[in-house]
């Protein structure tokens, strides 16, 4: 290390244009840098959605979900098959291993359910796939004094176009519109004549269609031949010959009334309480979050004033301010921290120019980790964020060591050069090694797998980058400033005196005169001070029960979701009514800005992602400054005299937090049995929040069943399904193109029935009803029926308190393990405590191959199998802080207190390497062990103090959460590393040198009776 200090010195010019031009590119990098909430993340699923109108559960389970289930059992990857089987529609949830080719899996997912030809004619599925990406960045609620079709056509038309010109914008998709459909009612005489449905469609099929017929050369041209037009206005379609029953054709239009209508509502849209269409803006994956949001805010009162009619946009969702008071709240942390770790340096060495020099390492460090970020093409978010704040106060420790080293030659009495390139030599192996090791700790991340690794990679990337950097540092550009701004001593003088002055001063500052006596009495009782520490150990472990655990904590976003279910089988207008209730109470109320409601039908992706499934839901935007979990805590409370069971749950960023109980069964009323038996067991368990089962009541269904005098006449089940779906649904018989706009084309008969006794006199066939042929029961069916790779399950849900998932998690196992379950029925745990568990056994992995690596370097340092493990004993005294101090502030054990006990391990034994590397070379010129652990001790006592203290100031604001800017992630970390650090470093100082007596002593007793011996034979061997 000592050539690449004179190199640098040699080329100070070459060191110092490079430090600039870096500085330059960082701080262009950093601009350059998408904002996002947190990394995109790909779930490794693929969803389908098949839509199959009029259906009860039982019948889309048994015709669309089955099938599909099957022809997607060999997609590649398949951890598991999930699907959810609802009156009208059927989700099958494809889950795949993470690390799956999305594409790829969406491609076969698509092929597969393409290839199926057993699903109803009416079934048209939806493939989705799980990309974070497919996710809003923006919601725009729209209110105007137009109608809403007016509304829908000027957004379509005038605001649509203009987002979708916003740089790095996907997708602007318009929500809640009315939608038209043609709309065919047969006139009394034609339907007199016989003239139904079929020929209808039949005539639209062939004589309102194109059909393709080859093609033919003319020439050097290739023309292709179409035979027929598709009508685009309501008079070409009313011109389309119709095949009558009793022989010849007439137009449609004078058979039956054609016009263009709205399709009846199945669902209702309002922002504030006042009805409202929806915009969902979605970025492409180069897009920057902050910057969309940014300008479609700027677009927002020019668009207004072009749509007219007092239209008024209102912001439902936007994740930039989130996202930039994190940075903000961050950056300010960050800049906490360095100043922090400025002052412990000035504190110590007492000179401003070597405070200065040394501080300069922080910024260009951090300045090379955004350069490296932006070519890695990764994005400043909450993650990438808080690894740059965790690593201000390490970064510096590098070149805390080689500053203070320089200054210790310098004040020698030794020439500059010299003194610069030896303290260097001195320190160079012990920080490379020991900053390698930090570095390689977060190599086992990429053994992690599941959201955790997928969300931490970027992380440990960032840390690794910034410590690095760090290294490279202090070994060229340190020097070169040392060079240009310490002092040496001025003239010639007599270097021997000099450094015995220096040395005595050293042995007098006010840390030496503490640490001194320490070591001594260590060295001379090595075995009390080892019985000493395992007390301690032993004690802290003790502490084990104090300790609360959870998965990944709250996320403190301003925003709630709140759901509404009723009783089975309500009308959209009972719905209406019930959302209306909750609405009075949810608009106006303190700390609430926005709240966007939707009644009826949801979005099937977000139903597949988290989102409500069915019933009401409210997205609550609460104010900027707001807490979200006392604001979801009160509306609770004011919302309980409202219909349907309601839940709040606070935002959380796309990571899950609700518990599940999965019961499992093949046969229904036992699966129901048990379900039951679960939810009523859990509403006890304390902590567990409010329980939830997804095994609503049955809804009521009317069962239709032929006679069998009726179906001897030809009036089938399936002929009677026909003519029902036909007066009750409506399905589409055919699309035309109206006027540039296709539309849906629908036969409507008559009034649709709305009561039994009207269904009973609906006819069937001339002069006869549905009530004379058919048997009308109504019967209670499942509201839904989900399945877990081919059996159907009843899951119940808990929100537990997100700062102690670990009790809670451990009271249901146990109320699980006590249960009288009825036979062939199983129970689970899943949803958070699953992931928990995964996530901690994975970690746990991560910290023994971190260890293992730590170890591997230590041997390469020092050359010795032996040594290395001396070190490696720093790390679980490190734990002890760390878990008295998270006892201490109540801070939960979690995923990223994990990550902080995986950084510890690299940062514990930093101090450890730079302490025995001096003791090691002190030994070679010639010190006994006791004199080298003295004098090495004694040197080292304040660079060790120093990058400890350092680092743990500067982690200070993050684990006070002095601005709250994604406290989940950073201020368990920072409790972590600040714990470890403080007990370790006593130990490091204290107990390391008493296992280096006990192992070295040892040894040199070894070493000295095998010479003894040597000596002994070769004496005997001339009297032999």
């Amino acid at each position: 290390m000592g050539r690449l200090a004179s190199f640098s010195l040699r080329n100070r010019a070459l060191v110092a244009l490079t430090a600039l031009f870096v500085a330059v590119f960082g701080v262009i990098s950093m601009g350059s840098l998408k904002q996002e909430l947190i990394p995109n993340l790909q779930f490794p699923a693929v969803g389908v959605v098949l839509p199959y109108a009029g259906a009860s559960p039982e019948a889309v389970e048994q015709e669309v979900t089955v099938p599909v289930e099957a022809a997607l059992s060999g997609v590649d990857g398949l951890e598991e098959l999930d699907s959810t089987s609802s009156s009208g529609s059927s989700l099958v949830l494809v889950l795949l291993e993470y690390g799956t080719d999305l594409d790829r899996a969406q491609q076969q997912v698509e092929s597969a359910v393409s290839s199926l030809d057993t699903l109803p004619d009416t079934v048209d599925p939806i493939v989705f796939a799980g990309d974070f990406d497919q996710f809003p960045v923006v919601q725009l609620a729209v209110t105007s004094d137009a109608d809403p079709a007016v509304l829908a056509e000027r957004l379509e038309r005038i605001a649509q176009p203009e987002l979708e010109d916003v740089e790095g914008v996907r997708q602007v998709q318009v929500t809640g519109a009315p939608t038209d459909r043609v709309e065919i009612a047969l006139t009394p005489e034609a339907s007199a004549e016989g003239l139904t449905g079929a020929e209808v469609a039949s005539a639209l099929q062939t004589n309102a269609s194109l059909v393709p017929a080859g093609s033919v050369d003319e020439g050097d041209t290739s023309l292709s031949v179409q035979v027929g037009r598709t009508p685009t206005t309501l008079e070409e379609l009313q011109a389309v010959p119709v095949t009558l029953p009793a022989g010849g054709t007439a137009p449609l239009g004078t058979l039956a009334e054609v016009t263009v209508a709205q399709t009846e509502a199945t669902a209702y849209a309002r922002t504030n309480g006042e009805p409202s269409l929806a915009l969902a803006i979605t970025k492409t994956p180069d897009g920057n979050t902050v910057d969309i949001s940014h300008a479609v805010a700027d677009l927002l009162p020019e668009l207004e004033e072009e749509l007219g009619d007092d239209a008024e946009f209102t912001v439902s969702f936007d994740q930039a301010p989130f996202i930039e008071k994190s940075v903000e709240d961050l950056a300010t942390e960050g800049g906490l921290g360095l100043l922090f770790a400025v002052v412990v340096i000035l504190v110590f060495l007492f000179s401003v120019r070597s405070t200065l020099v040394t501080a300069i390492s922080i910024p260009l460090s951090l300045l090379v980790t955004l350069i490296g970020l932006r070519l890695g093409d990764y994005t400043l978010n909450i993650l990438t964020l808080g690894a740059l704040t965790v690593a201000i106060g390490r970064v510096v420790d590098d070149s805390i060591v080689v500053i203070e080293n320089i200054k210790r030659h310098l004040s020698y009495g030794e020439e500059k050069v010299t003194a610069i390139v030896t303290a260097v030599r001195e320190v160079g192996g012990a920080i490379t090694s020991s900053t390698i090791a930090t570095a390689a700790v977060f190599l086992p991340i990429g053994v992690v797998g599941g959201q955790v690794g997928e969300l931490f990679r970027p992380f440990a990337v960032t840390v690794a980058l910034a410590l690095l950097a760090s290294l490279v540092v202090a070994l060229t550009i340190i020097p070169v400033l040392a060079y240009w701004f310490l002092r040496a001593p001025a003239g010639s003088v007599d270097a021997a005196a000099v450094q015995a002055a220096a040395e005595e001063k050293e042995e007098r500052a006010w840390l030496r005169r503490a640490y001194d006596p320490a070591v001594r009495w260590v060295v001379r009782r090595p075995w009390t001070t080892v019985l000493a520490a395992v007390v301690v150990l032993v004690a802290t472990l003790g502490l084990s029960p104090f300790i609360k655990t959870n998965f990944l904590g709250s996320s403190g976003q301003n925003t709630l979701t709140i759901t509404q279910d009723l009783e089975p089988g309500a009308s959209l207008e009972r719905r209406d009514e019930a959302a209306r209730q909750a609405e009075d109470v949810l608009v106006g109320a303190d700390a609430v800005e926005t709240v966007q409601t939707s009644v009826g039908s949801t979005d099937p992706a977000a139903a597949a992602f988290g989102g409500a499934g069915g019933g009401n839901t409210f997205a609550v935007t609460l104010d900027e400054d707001a807490d979200a979990d006392a604001v979801a805590d009160r509306l609770t409370r004011d919302l309980e005299g409202v219909d349907g069971d309601v839940t709040v749950t606070a935002g959380d960023a796309g990571f899950g937090s609700a518990l599940e109980v999965v019961v499992t069964a093949t046969d229904q009323s036992r699966l129901e049995e048990a379900a039951e038996l679960v939810t009523t067991e859990l509403q006890d368990v304390d902590g567990i929040g409010q329980v939830t089962s997804d095994a609503a009541p049955a809804q009521p269904v009317l069962s239709v069943q032929p006679r069998p005098e009726a179906e001897a006449a030809g009036l089938t089940a399936a002929a009677l399904g026909q003519v029902l779906a036909q007066a009750l649904v409506q399905p589409p018989i055919g699309q035309v193109s109206i006027d540039g706009q296709q539309l849906d084309v629908a036969l409507v008969a008559g009034v649709k029935p709305t009561s039994i006794a009207q269904l009973e006199q609906l006819p069937v066939a001339p002069g006869t009803t549905l009530g004379q042929v058919a048997e009308i029961t109504e019967e209670q069916v499942a509201t839904a029926i989900t399945r877990a790779d081919g059996e159907r399950t009843i899951t119940i849900t808990g929100e537990p308190d997100a700062d102690d998932l670990g009790s809670v998690t451990a009271a249901v196992q146990q109320v699980i393990d006590d249960l009288d379950l009825p036979e062939g029925t199983e129970v689970s745990l899943g949803g958070v405590s699953e992931d928990q568990a995964e996530a901690f056994a994975q970690l746990g992995l991560a910290l023994l191959i971190a260890i293992a690596i730590v170890y591997v370097v230590m041997v390469g340092t020092f050359r010795s199998l032996v040594q290395p493990l001396i070190l490696l004993v720093s790390v679980p005294f490190a734990a002890t802080g760390a878990m008295l101090l998270l006892a201490v502030t109540g801070i939960p054990l979690g995923v990223p207190s994990l990550i902080g006990a995986l950084m510890l391990i690299g940062v514990v034994v930093t101090n450890a390497i730079v302490l025995i590397d001096l003791v090691n070379q002190r030994r070679e010129a010639g010190a006994s062990i006791t004199e080298a652990l003295a004098e090495g001790g004694g040197k080292r006592v304040r660079p060790i103090v120093m990058t400890a203290l350092a680092t743990i100031l500067a982690l200070t604001p993050m684990a006070f959460g002095v601005t709250g800017g994604s406290a989940f992630i950073s201020q368990p970390l920072a409790i972590v590393v600040i714990g470890g650090l403080l007990s370790s470093t006593f130990l490091t100082l204290l107990l390391v040198p008493a296992l280096y007596l006990l192992v070295e002593r040892r040894k040199e007793r070894r070493a000295a009776k095998r010479a003894h011996n040597r000596d002994a034979r070769a004496h005997a061997a001339p009297t032999a």
